[in-house]
């Protein structure tokens, strides 16, 4: 048997704890992946496989004004030299680098496919040629040297490698970056090179610039693809933090097109002509129909991509009588016509990662700029001197030409010319060997007057770099002066708008080459109201008696055919709760509510599909309190009722729960909220009102899953009518389906125990007449009457006179022939 190796005994092996070595191994992993591939540096804004693309293409020699290489060809070289990893990912980032849809300022040129905006992927690399872009060429690689920038080895010492690019322009920032790495991720968005470059030149001038002033040169982002950027709100945090969501969407407009296969009629459409940055246009489309095919997108009939080498342009035409700005905010609200870019602005500054303002970028290049002009001028000094310096020894050479002629002809070798020619004529030895390799051409007039021109430039040059190297205001202005240059060489129009008060449309002028398409026209619509797509806490939530639902700012008032019911302040609410008759609660999230556009949604819409489905009704909508002593009334149609705490509420699923349970035979009629101590009053048809004490011996509070107790039995024909929790010294308001009225104080009523027959509150002129509900009667408040026909009737609570029990009260509302009041509802 073979004798085993003991390892330990010879200091082989080293005993590590596992928790220390998998922790310094992963951090170490960590820090390679965010230092040496996910995120860019704040200097030249790339990330290494970037710079090593760019470097290996300018050794390459592929200026902008050289023939186009195969881009295998530079794949190749980028990983034989600097990037040991997979040709797909080198690849990947060449093309990216290549198309405009993808970068603001595109830093490669290309020749042949490389994909589109449909997502269609490149060729192969073998098919696929490139070059340097003039804006890589000039703004990143014309100045690169060892003298200017540092250099470091490769993977195998074989070559070197610069550690950044002499950047002239913040790439950074012009062309944005997207990149996750360990437990932290970048996506800058691109911007536009007038405004940042008119950005740095003020922060050049005055470095306390505030940042209001410097946002109002560089308003926002600007993407490649254009589209509109609806709220400045996310722009300012992103540019003050480092981090921010800004809302943008796409560019469309109404116009009027030809309908129709075979007879044709003309017809609404919109037509979209730009979509949001990094949507996939094919893949939009597709939702949309999928959308329409699942009736979630009404009033659409046809849709069609009519994109062509001109630009793009998705025409989706309209039914007969179709809102356009209807179907325009369902496809902002259900796809990705508008979407967030989540701004988070992370980018290395000395080998570490840091979350970066919008300040603290420009101010990063601005230094690493100075830097890199004081190494160029730097080395263009040293060079100029020891070129001068050499010179001046050429020239002392030619005014004794007879004694260096006579020193070389005695000389037996080059190392006694030297020596004499350093000697006689007071020259160093650098001096020597420039004379003694100076070509005879140098002896003619012509030649020699070159040389003192020469000279004399270098002295002037040399005196132009001490200044700059000096006085740092003369270096600033420098720096000024070439991006001033660069703005009026590179920079262009900016492309994304920013909307400060956006509405749905936004007409746009259109070509009008297409048989099927007609001149736009100007058709009258209703004013659309100007805001933000993201409620502030003082936005005003309101719901219409047709069902719609939307918000607004407080400070706008909202006018228009279909009556308000119900007006709330969102507040700090980030839910809302509704409850159907089904005895199901469902959670509305506030973001999903849409402005007051339209007046599109209702709010059986924001619903889960099996409630709609089901054909829920809503019972009641409500945000839940803050107070915890609350509870809630739920009572059934067939006269069960149910008290729940509203902590049971909290933090609801999408598919919601059922606070009560129902019989398949009963429907919930009435929710409330009460608190212990103040009175429920419960109101039939008939005109009976019960009042009960709210309290653990009358109705006690009982948990999620129970069905309820049963507090009053029904006579023939009757139905719940309401109830109201109230206090003892309040009144409530009777209203009668034909138009009758009282307020009646809860006192004049006895209390009532299970099983009750109740007192009867409200009698009737007519046998056809019925209590059509109850609510609590504030002073100073209006209730509305909603009426068989569809119609409000808002109604002054004071102008309601106080009855006690007896009586039919006053006429409080005009109703035309076989219209009733079927509900009242407090606002």
């Amino acid at each position: 048997m073979a004798k085993q190796l003991n390892l330990l005994a010879t200091g082989q092996i080293i005993p590590t704890a596992l928790h220390v070595e998998m922790e310094r191994s992963y951090l170490e992993y960590a820090m390679s992946v965010i230092v040496g591939r996910a995120l860019p540096d704040a200097r030249d804004g790339l990330k290494p496989v970037h710079r090593r693309i760019l470097y290996a293409m300018y050794e390459l020699g592929l200026t902008p004004d050289r023939p186009y290489r195969k881009c295998a060809r530079v794949v190749g070289d980028v990983l034989g030299k600097y990037h040991p990893h997979g040709d797909q990912a080198v690849y990947d980032a060449l093309v990216r680098m290549v198309q405009d849809f993808s970068s603001r300022y595109p830093l490669l040129a290309g020749h042949g496919n490389f994909g589109s905006v449909d997502d269609d992927p490149p060729a192969a690399m073998r098919y696929t040629e490139t070059r340097l872009a003039s804006i890589a060429h000039q703004a990143m690689l014309s100045e690169i040297s060892e003298a200017i920038v540092d250099f470091t080895s490769n993977f195998d010492n074989s070559q070197q490698e610069p550690v950044v690019l002499p950047a002239q322009l913040p790439l950074l920032l012009l062309n944005g970056c997207a990149g996750i790495a360990v437990g932290m991720a970048t996506n800058i968005p691109p911007h536009n090179l007038g405004e940042i470059v008119d950005g740095l030149i003020a922060l050049i001038d005055n470095p306390q610039l505030s940042d209001e002033k410097l946002w109002q040169m560089i308003p926002g982002p600007d993407f490649p693809t254009g589209g509109e950027i609806v709220d400045r709100a996310g722009i300012i945090e992103a540019y003050r933090t480092g981090r921010g969501i800004i809302p943008i969407r796409g560019v469309a407009k109404v116009e009027t097109v030809y309908i129709g296969k075979r007879r044709y009629r003309e017809g609404k459409a919109i037509v979209v002509t730009e979509l949001p940055y990094q949507v996939n246009k094919s893949a939009w489309i597709e939702k949309v129909a999928e959308l329409v095919n699942q009736g979630r997108l009404e009033g659409i009939s046809d849709l069609r991509d009519e994109s062509d080498r001109s630009g793009m342009r998705v025409v989706i035409e309209l039914k007969r009588e179709t809102n356009p700005n209807t179907v325009l905010a369902e496809l902002y609200q259900h796809t990705a016509l508008q979407t967030n870019f989540g701004a988070i602005m992370l980018a290395l500054v000395n080998n570490q990662p840091r979350q970066l303002s919008l300040r603290e970028l420009l101010e990063e290049f601005l230094k690493f700029r100075e830097q890199t002009l004081t190494r160029q001028y730097s080395h263009e000094l040293e060079q100029s001197q020891k070129r001068l310096h050499l010179l001046a020894g050429l020239l002392v050479a030619l005014n004794n030409l007879d004694a260096v002629v006579e020193i070389l002809r005695n000389a037996p070798d080059g190392t006694t010319a030297k020596l004499s020619l350093h000697e006689q004529l007071d020259i160093s030895d650098a001096q020597a060997d420039s004379i003694l390799a100076m070509p005879m051409r140098r002896l003619t007039g012509l030649e020699r007057q070159k040389l003192q021109t020469e000279y004399d430039e270098l002295q002037a040059q040399i005196e132009r770099l001490q200044i700059l190297l000096g006085d740092r205001n003369e270096l600033m202005k420098a720096l000024k002066k070439e991006l001033r240059s660069l703005k009026r060489q590179f920079g262009d129009e900016r492309r994304t708008r920013i909307l400060a008060h956006p509405s749905v449309l936004n007409p746009q002028p259109t070509p009008s080459n297409d048989p099927r398409r007609l001149e736009e026209k100007n058709t009258p619509s209703s004013p659309l109201p100007l805001f933000s797509q993201t409620p502030t806490e003082d936005a005003v939530l309101e719901i219409t008696q047709q069902g719609y639902i939307y918000w607004h700012p407080q400070s706008l008032i909202q006018k228009g055919n279909d009556l308000v019911i119900s007006t709330q302040t969102i507040g700090k609410q980030e839910q809302l709760l509704v409850i159907t008759d089904s005895g199901k609660a469902y959670p509305v999230e506030i973001k999903d509510i849409p402005p007051a556009l339209g007046r599109e949604k209702t709010l059986i819409s924001l619903l889960p599909k099996s409630a709609q489905r089901n054909a829920e009704k809503t019972v009641a909508h409500f945000f839940l309190p803050q107070q915890k002593n609350i509870d809630l009334i739920l009572l059934t149609q067939k006269g069960k009722i149910k008290r729940l705490p509203v902590s049971e509420l909290d933090n609801l699923g999408n598919r919601g729960l059922s606070p009560i349970k129902l019989k398949e035979d009963d429907r919930l009629r009435c929710v409330c909220f009460a608190r212990e101590g103040q009175d429920l009053a419960i109101a039939t048809t008939g005109g009976r009102l019960l009042r009960f004490a709210i309290d653990d011996e009358q109705i006690p509070v009982l948990g999620r899953s129970a069905q309820g107790n049963q507090i009053l039995r029904l006579r023939f024909g009757e139905n719940i009518a309401g109830c109201v929790a109230l206090n003892a010294d309040e009144n409530l308001l009777l209203v009668s389906q034909l138009g009758y009225g009282k307020r009646l104080p809860i006192s004049l009523l006895r209390l009532a125990k299970l099983g009750d027959i109740g007192t009867q509150a409200m009698q009737f002129t007519s046998k056809t007449d019925n209590l059509a509900g109850i609510v609590l009667a504030k002073e100073k408040t209006k209730v509305v009457l909603v009426t068989s026909k569809d119609r409000g009737i808002s109604l002054s609570v004071d102008s309601v006179a106080v009855w006690g029990k007896d009586g039919i009260g006053d006429r409080v509302a005009k109703l035309k022939a076989d219209e009733a009041i079927v509900s009242v509802i407090g606002c």
